[in-house]
Protein backbone atom coordinates (compact mmCIF):
# COMPACT_ATOMS: atom_id res chain seq x y z
CA UNK A 1 0.00 0.00 0.00
CA UNK A 2 1.77 3.30 -1.21
CA UNK A 3 0.87 6.33 0.38
CA UNK A 4 1.67 9.60 -0.80
CA UNK A 5 -0.21 13.34 -0.84
CA UNK A 6 -1.86 15.75 -3.37
CA UNK A 7 -0.93 19.45 -3.59
CA UNK A 8 -3.29 20.95 -0.96
CA UNK A 9 -3.09 17.52 1.51
CA UNK A 10 -6.63 16.44 1.19
CA UNK A 11 -7.58 14.09 0.20
CA UNK A 12 -4.82 11.27 1.47
CA UNK A 13 -3.97 9.13 -1.71
CA UNK A 14 -3.22 5.64 -1.62
CA UNK A 15 -1.99 4.64 -4.94
CA UNK A 16 -2.01 1.13 -6.29
CA UNK A 17 1.22 -0.23 -6.57
CA UNK A 18 1.20 -3.06 -9.06
CA UNK A 19 -0.18 -5.60 -6.01
CA UNK A 20 -3.25 -6.70 -5.90
CA UNK A 21 -7.26 -5.89 -6.33
CA UNK A 22 -8.58 -2.68 -4.53
CA UNK A 23 -10.65 -5.25 -2.32
CA UNK A 24 -7.21 -7.21 -1.56
CA UNK A 25 -5.67 -3.86 -0.44
CA UNK A 26 -9.17 -2.80 1.80
CA UNK A 27 -9.39 -6.16 3.59
CA UNK A 28 -5.02 -6.39 4.24
CA UNK A 29 -4.93 -3.26 5.38
CA UNK A 30 -8.44 -2.36 6.59
CA UNK A 31 -7.52 -1.13 10.37
CA UNK A 32 -5.09 1.11 8.96
CA UNK A 33 -6.81 2.43 6.13
CA UNK A 34 -9.91 3.35 8.58
CA UNK A 35 -7.23 5.06 10.91
CA UNK A 36 -5.77 6.77 8.13
CA UNK A 37 -8.96 8.15 7.24
CA UNK A 38 -10.05 9.27 10.93
CA UNK A 39 -6.39 11.06 10.89
CA UNK A 40 -6.75 13.07 7.65
CA UNK A 41 -10.58 13.37 6.84
CA UNK A 42 -10.17 11.51 3.70
CA UNK A 43 -8.62 9.27 1.34
CA UNK A 44 -8.00 8.51 -1.90
CA UNK A 45 -7.78 5.18 -4.22
CA UNK A 46 -6.05 6.36 -7.35
CA UNK A 47 -4.68 3.97 -9.90
CA UNK A 48 -7.36 1.13 -9.15
CA UNK A 49 -9.64 -1.23 -10.86
CA UNK A 50 -12.97 -0.40 -8.26
CA UNK A 51 -15.10 -2.57 -10.92
CA UNK A 52 -17.88 0.07 -11.79
CA UNK A 53 -21.32 -0.48 -9.31
CA UNK A 54 -20.61 -3.19 -8.07
CA UNK A 55 -17.22 -3.31 -7.19
CA UNK A 56 -18.02 0.10 -5.27
CA UNK A 57 -20.30 -2.13 -3.40
CA UNK A 58 -17.84 -4.50 -2.53
CA UNK A 59 -15.56 -1.90 -1.16
CA UNK A 60 -18.08 -0.30 1.24
CA UNK A 61 -19.00 -3.46 2.77
CA UNK A 62 -15.06 -4.42 2.95
CA UNK A 63 -14.53 -1.22 5.10
CA UNK A 64 -17.39 -0.29 6.38
CA UNK A 65 -20.45 -2.55 6.21
CA UNK A 66 -23.67 -2.56 4.09
CA UNK A 67 -24.47 1.07 2.32
CA UNK A 68 -27.24 3.00 3.95
CA UNK A 69 -30.51 4.21 2.34
CA UNK A 70 -30.71 7.99 1.26
CA UNK A 71 -33.30 8.86 4.32
CA UNK A 72 -34.75 12.26 4.87
CA UNK A 73 -33.51 13.32 1.17
CA UNK A 74 -33.06 16.78 1.01
CA UNK A 75 -31.70 16.54 -2.89
CA UNK A 76 -32.78 14.74 -6.08
CA UNK A 77 -30.49 11.94 -6.47
CA UNK A 78 -31.26 8.57 -8.99
CA UNK A 79 -30.38 5.30 -7.65
CA UNK A 80 -27.55 3.10 -9.52
CA UNK A 81 -28.24 -0.50 -7.54
CA UNK A 82 -29.23 -0.75 -4.43
CA UNK A 83 -28.23 1.86 -1.86
CA UNK A 84 -25.54 3.38 -4.66
CA UNK A 85 -26.80 6.37 -5.42
CA UNK A 86 -25.72 9.56 -8.36
CA UNK A 87 -24.48 12.47 -6.58
CA UNK A 88 -26.93 15.32 -6.79
CA UNK A 89 -28.50 15.38 -9.84
CA UNK A 90 -28.47 19.60 -10.01
CA UNK A 91 -27.83 20.96 -13.43
CA UNK A 92 -23.86 21.35 -14.49
CA UNK A 93 -23.43 24.85 -14.30
CA UNK A 94 -24.66 25.56 -10.57
CA UNK A 95 -22.59 24.88 -8.09
CA UNK A 96 -23.00 23.13 -4.74
CA UNK A 97 -21.67 24.36 -1.64
CA UNK A 98 -19.53 22.70 1.24
CA UNK A 99 -21.71 20.75 3.24
CA UNK A 100 -21.66 17.33 5.65
CA UNK A 101 -23.37 14.82 4.35
CA UNK A 102 -27.29 14.82 6.03
CA UNK A 103 -25.70 16.74 9.01
CA UNK A 104 -29.14 18.04 9.36
CA UNK A 105 -30.76 14.75 10.92
CA UNK A 106 -30.67 13.27 14.13
CA UNK A 107 -28.32 10.29 12.62
CA UNK A 108 -26.24 11.05 9.49
CA UNK A 109 -23.25 8.79 7.75
CA UNK A 110 -20.19 8.71 9.05
CA UNK A 111 -18.38 7.27 5.76
CA UNK A 112 -19.19 9.12 3.01
CA UNK A 113 -17.79 7.19 -0.69
CA UNK A 114 -17.34 9.04 -3.81
CA UNK A 115 -16.40 6.92 -7.21
CA UNK A 116 -15.59 8.57 -10.42
CA UNK A 117 -17.35 6.90 -13.16
CA UNK A 118 -16.97 9.33 -15.59
CA UNK A 119 -14.93 12.67 -15.44
CA UNK A 120 -16.03 16.44 -16.44
CA UNK A 121 -14.46 17.74 -19.46
CA UNK A 122 -13.82 20.34 -17.64
CA UNK A 123 -14.19 21.51 -13.71
CA UNK A 124 -16.39 19.50 -12.23
CA UNK A 125 -14.55 18.72 -8.63
CA UNK A 126 -15.59 17.79 -5.67
CA UNK A 127 -14.20 20.47 -3.50
CA UNK A 128 -13.21 19.19 0.01
CA UNK A 129 -12.85 21.20 3.52
CA UNK A 130 -11.73 20.00 6.64
CA UNK A 131 -14.36 21.13 8.67
CA UNK A 132 -12.10 21.70 11.97
CA UNK A 133 -10.00 23.97 9.84
CA UNK A 134 -13.65 25.59 9.24
CA UNK A 135 -13.91 26.10 12.89
CA UNK A 136 -10.72 27.98 13.24
CA UNK A 137 -11.60 30.41 10.58
CA UNK A 138 -14.82 31.15 12.38
CA UNK A 139 -15.17 34.19 13.98
CA UNK A 140 -14.98 32.53 17.79
CA UNK A 141 -18.19 35.25 18.67
CA UNK A 142 -20.41 33.72 15.92
CA UNK A 143 -19.48 30.37 16.96
CA UNK A 144 -20.26 30.96 20.61
CA UNK A 145 -23.90 32.57 19.61
CA UNK A 146 -24.67 29.22 17.30
CA UNK A 147 -23.33 27.20 20.26
CA UNK A 148 -26.00 28.87 22.50
CA UNK A 149 -29.14 29.24 20.16
CA UNK A 150 -28.26 26.31 17.59
CA UNK A 151 -29.74 26.34 14.39
CA UNK A 152 -32.89 25.19 12.91
CA UNK A 153 -34.16 24.00 9.13
CA UNK A 154 -37.48 24.48 8.03
CA UNK A 155 -38.38 22.51 4.16
CA UNK A 156 -41.45 23.34 2.11
CA UNK A 157 -42.87 20.91 0.27
CA UNK A 158 -44.99 21.03 -2.42
CA UNK A 159 -44.75 24.06 -4.87
CA UNK A 160 -41.25 23.52 -5.89
CA UNK A 161 -38.17 21.51 -4.82
CA UNK A 162 -40.01 17.96 -4.29
CA UNK A 163 -42.92 16.68 -2.67
CA UNK A 164 -42.95 15.08 0.89
CA UNK A 165 -43.67 12.11 -0.97
CA UNK A 166 -40.80 11.92 -3.17
CA UNK A 167 -38.72 13.42 0.15
CA UNK A 168 -39.57 10.78 2.82
CA UNK A 169 -40.65 7.93 0.22
CA UNK A 170 -43.56 7.56 1.09
CA UNK A 171 -47.42 8.90 0.32
CA UNK A 172 -48.36 8.20 4.08
CA UNK A 173 -48.88 10.93 6.21
CA UNK A 174 -48.92 8.69 9.38
CA UNK A 175 -45.76 7.06 8.63
CA UNK A 176 -44.26 11.01 8.17
CA UNK A 177 -45.04 11.84 11.50
CA UNK A 178 -44.51 8.94 12.98
CA UNK A 179 -40.38 9.09 11.10
CA UNK A 180 -40.58 12.72 12.35
CA UNK A 181 -41.77 12.65 15.44
CA UNK A 182 -38.22 9.57 16.31
CA UNK A 183 -36.00 12.02 14.64
CA UNK A 184 -37.07 15.22 16.78
CA UNK A 185 -38.61 16.52 13.43
CA UNK A 186 -41.99 19.28 14.27
CA UNK A 187 -44.84 18.95 11.04
CA UNK A 188 -46.75 21.02 9.95
CA UNK A 189 -49.47 20.32 7.37
CA UNK A 190 -50.21 23.13 4.65
CA UNK A 191 -53.68 23.09 2.87
CA UNK A 192 -54.43 20.30 0.74
CA UNK A 193 -50.82 18.57 0.43
CA UNK A 194 -48.25 21.00 1.49
CA UNK A 195 -45.40 20.11 4.47
CA UNK A 196 -43.96 22.38 6.74
CA UNK A 197 -41.24 20.94 9.09
CA UNK A 198 -38.50 22.34 11.26
CA UNK A 199 -35.67 20.60 13.42
CA UNK A 200 -33.20 22.20 15.51
CA UNK A 201 -30.14 20.89 15.89
CA UNK A 202 -26.25 21.69 17.21
CA UNK A 203 -23.92 23.46 14.95
CA UNK A 204 -20.86 22.36 16.56
CA UNK A 205 -20.18 18.89 17.73
CA UNK A 206 -17.58 16.46 19.18
CA UNK A 207 -15.96 13.77 16.66
CA UNK A 208 -16.76 10.80 18.60
CA UNK A 209 -13.19 8.86 17.66
CA UNK A 210 -10.79 12.09 17.59
CA UNK A 211 -12.81 14.33 20.12
CA UNK A 212 -12.07 17.39 18.31
CA UNK A 213 -14.59 20.15 18.26
CA UNK A 214 -16.25 20.25 14.45
CA UNK A 215 -18.14 22.94 12.53
CA UNK A 216 -21.24 20.22 11.45
CA UNK A 217 -24.40 21.75 10.01
CA UNK A 218 -26.37 23.06 7.00
CA UNK A 219 -26.83 26.33 8.23
CA UNK A 220 -24.46 27.81 5.32
CA UNK A 221 -25.93 25.96 2.68
CA UNK A 222 -29.23 25.53 3.36
CA UNK A 223 -29.62 29.29 4.06
CA UNK A 224 -31.10 31.66 1.19
CA UNK A 225 -28.31 33.59 1.01
CA UNK A 226 -26.34 30.91 -0.61
CA UNK A 227 -28.08 30.62 -3.51
CA UNK A 228 -27.02 32.52 -6.33
CA UNK A 229 -27.95 36.52 -6.51
CA UNK A 230 -30.30 35.95 -9.45
CA UNK A 231 -32.05 32.03 -7.69
CA UNK A 232 -32.41 34.02 -4.36
CA UNK A 233 -34.37 37.15 -5.60
CA UNK A 234 -36.22 35.41 -7.47
CA UNK A 235 -37.38 32.66 -4.66
CA UNK A 236 -38.10 35.50 -2.45
CA UNK A 237 -40.39 37.01 -4.85
CA UNK A 238 -42.60 33.49 -5.50
CA UNK A 239 -42.23 32.29 -1.94
CA UNK A 240 -41.16 35.44 0.87
CA UNK A 241 -38.82 34.11 3.07
CA UNK A 242 -41.11 31.90 4.65
CA UNK A 243 -41.98 29.37 2.37
CA UNK A 244 -39.44 28.94 0.57
CA UNK A 245 -38.32 25.42 -0.02
CA UNK A 246 -35.42 25.21 2.57
CA UNK A 247 -33.83 28.20 4.42
CA UNK A 248 -31.85 28.22 7.81
CA UNK A 249 -32.06 30.18 11.10
CA UNK A 250 -31.15 30.19 14.33
CA UNK A 251 -32.16 27.46 16.24
CA UNK A 252 -34.94 29.67 18.69
CA UNK A 253 -36.20 30.80 15.20
CA UNK A 254 -34.42 34.07 15.14
CA UNK A 255 -32.66 35.05 11.42
CA UNK A 256 -29.50 34.91 10.71
CA UNK A 257 -28.16 38.07 9.32
CA UNK A 258 -26.52 38.26 5.60
CA UNK A 259 -22.96 39.42 6.89
CA UNK A 260 -23.12 36.57 9.55
CA UNK A 261 -23.81 33.68 6.69
CA UNK A 262 -21.35 35.61 4.14
CA UNK A 263 -18.54 35.16 6.93
CA UNK A 264 -19.63 31.41 7.52
CA UNK A 265 -19.20 31.05 3.30
CA UNK A 266 -15.74 32.80 3.44
CA UNK A 267 -14.42 30.18 6.21
CA UNK A 268 -15.32 27.09 3.77
CA UNK A 269 -14.03 28.55 1.26
CA UNK A 270 -10.66 29.59 2.86
CA UNK A 271 -10.32 25.92 4.27
CA UNK A 272 -11.44 24.49 0.85
CA UNK A 273 -9.20 21.86 -1.48
CA UNK A 274 -9.80 20.44 -4.88
CA UNK A 275 -7.98 17.82 -7.45
CA UNK A 276 -9.53 16.49 -11.04
CA UNK A 277 -11.53 13.59 -10.61
CA UNK A 278 -10.10 10.95 -12.86
CA UNK A 279 -12.19 7.79 -13.94
CA UNK A 280 -12.12 5.15 -11.46
CA UNK A 281 -10.80 7.10 -8.46
CA UNK A 282 -12.44 6.45 -5.23
CA UNK A 283 -12.80 8.92 -2.55
CA UNK A 284 -13.42 8.08 0.88
CA UNK A 285 -14.49 10.66 4.00
CA UNK A 286 -15.12 10.90 7.44
CA UNK A 287 -18.53 12.81 7.14
CA UNK A 288 -17.71 14.69 10.35
CA UNK A 289 -13.94 16.13 9.57
CA UNK A 290 -14.82 16.62 5.82
CA UNK A 291 -17.28 18.96 3.79
CA UNK A 292 -17.73 18.56 -0.30
CA UNK A 293 -19.55 20.42 -2.59
CA UNK A 294 -19.11 20.60 -6.57
CA UNK A 295 -17.74 22.71 -8.82
CA UNK A 296 -19.75 23.54 -12.29
CA UNK A 297 -18.44 21.17 -15.11
CA UNK A 298 -18.82 20.72 -18.19
CA UNK A 299 -19.31 17.30 -19.97
CA UNK A 300 -21.04 13.90 -18.71
CA UNK A 301 -19.15 14.43 -15.31
CA UNK A 302 -21.15 10.63 -13.51
CA UNK A 303 -19.97 10.51 -9.73
CA UNK A 304 -21.59 7.45 -7.78
CA UNK A 305 -21.40 8.00 -4.34
CA UNK A 306 -22.61 5.99 -1.21
CA UNK A 307 -22.84 6.44 2.61
CA UNK A 308 -22.13 4.15 5.72
CA UNK A 309 -21.62 4.02 9.16
CA UNK A 310 -25.02 5.14 10.90
CA UNK A 311 -23.81 7.65 13.56
CA UNK A 312 -25.25 10.57 16.33
CA UNK A 313 -22.03 11.02 16.81
CA UNK A 314 -21.72 8.88 20.07
CA UNK A 315 -18.42 7.65 21.39
CA UNK A 316 -17.33 4.60 19.26
CA UNK A 317 -14.04 3.40 17.77
CA UNK A 318 -12.64 4.20 14.40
Amino acid sequence: MRISALPDGLPTVIEYDGNGAILDTVRDNRAAIRSLITEQGAVLFRGFDVGGVEGLHRVVRALSGEPLDYTERSSPRSSLSGNVFTSTDYPENEEIFLHNECSYQQNWPMKVYFYCLTPAATQGATPFADVRRVLDHIDPAVVEEFTRRKWSYVRNFGAMGGTWQYFYDTDDRAEVERYCAAQNIQVEWIGADGLRTRAVRDAVRRHPVTGADVWFNHATFFHVDTLPAVYREEMLDMFGSENLPTNSYYGDGGEIPAEVTKHLQEAYRAASTRFDWQRDDLVVIDNMLTAHGREPYTGARKIAIAMAEASDAAVGTP
